[in-house]
């Protein structure tokens, strides 16, 4: 199999290369995940109340014991997502959106597909929102920030505030845009407050935080509109123009706005590779690819290559 991480072959520890094993966890090792998929929700029961991970999709705080990741009621470092019985292979579909992701330049954390105790293939996450130490770093999401419902609002309102909170307003202003349309070509229409966060860095600054939870929705909601927030006034029916408008609506220097949507520009490419060896069976991979060529077309299409 390729690398769980990466996705690329020839990997030394079971299929896993040790660069990547250890960026995301601090060593080379495979760590056992003694968890199987039916032993998930019921630990998430147990940590009901305890943890303050949010979502439908039953997950798990994690830490690493020796050579073993083994639930947490705090401390934990790693988020566990496994299958789920209402949506298919959601976890290999964000493995999939955080690779072209960072392929494309937005910094992810670590990240990658392990086998539970029974096969089933889970996502696991290192958490930004805490130290090496286990300890919490000042970290809140937009519904937090802005006091409204996940799905209430609009991409606005998150601009203004970061522009408002954040120690390098013009840079996270461009970040936050770059984010916004990559979930829009990735066909993420549940791209919701509490996906967009300010948190605390080392040294005391406000800044955007790195991208997370970023999933083609489209590909188990077919009806999925283009965006859970509003982008000039609209959650559908989105194109160039839209973004073009926010661009300006925050502030970013044209010159800048062209950088952006030319590093965009280069989707088709990444998505081709991460889906092409990704685990999605051959009816996923081919409709995840038709979900970005319609999204690019609506945004690089002719006039804007």
């Amino acid at each position: 199999m390729n690398c769980g991480i990466c996705g690329n072959g020839g990997g030394e520890e079971k299929g896993y290369h040790r660069r990547c094993l250890k960026a995301l966890f601090g060593s080379p090792i495979l760590p056992e995940i003694r968890l199987k998929l039916s032993d998930v929700s019921l630990e998430a029961q147990k940590m009901a109340g305890k943890i303050s991970i949010s979502g439908v999709q039953p997950k798990l705080v994690l830490s690493l014991d020796k050579k073993c990741l083994v639930s947490t009621p705090s401390g934990g470092l790693f988020i566990l997502k496994p299958q789920t019985e209402t949506f298919r292979n959601l976890p290999e579909n964000e493995n999939i959106c955080m690779n072209i992701a960072g392929r494309l330049g937005i910094t992810v954390p670590p990240h990658g597909l392990f086998q539970l105790a029974d096969g089933t293939w889970a996502y696991v996450v290192r958490r930004f929102d805490r130290t090496l130490a286990g300890e919490k770093k000042r970290c809140e999401d937009f519904s937090q920030v802005l006091g409204l419902d996940k799905y209430t609002g609009s991409i606005e309102q998150v601009g203004r505030k970061i522009l408002d909170l954040s120690e390098f307003p013009g840079i996270d202003a461009q970040l936050l845009f770059e984010r916004v349309l990559l979930n829009f070509l990735l066909g993420n229409g549940d791209a919701h407050l509490k996906n967009y966060s300010i948190l605390e860095d080392d040294v005391g600054n406000l800044r955007l935080s790195p991208a997370y939870d970023i999933v083609c929705s489209k590909l188990v909601i077919p009806s999925e509109e283009d965006s859970a927030l509003t982008i000039n006034g609209k959650r559908n029916c989105l194109g160039r123009i839209d973004f073009e408008i926010l661009s300006d609506y925050l502030r970013i220097p044209d010159k800048a706005s062209a950088d952006i949507f030319r590093r965009m520009s280069k989707i088709r490419e990444a998505a081709t590779v991460e889906i092409g060896h990704s685990l999605l069976d051959d009816e996923g991979k081919e409709v995840f690819l038709e979900i970005v060529e319609e999204r690019f077309s609506r945004i690089m299409g002719a006039g804007h290559r």
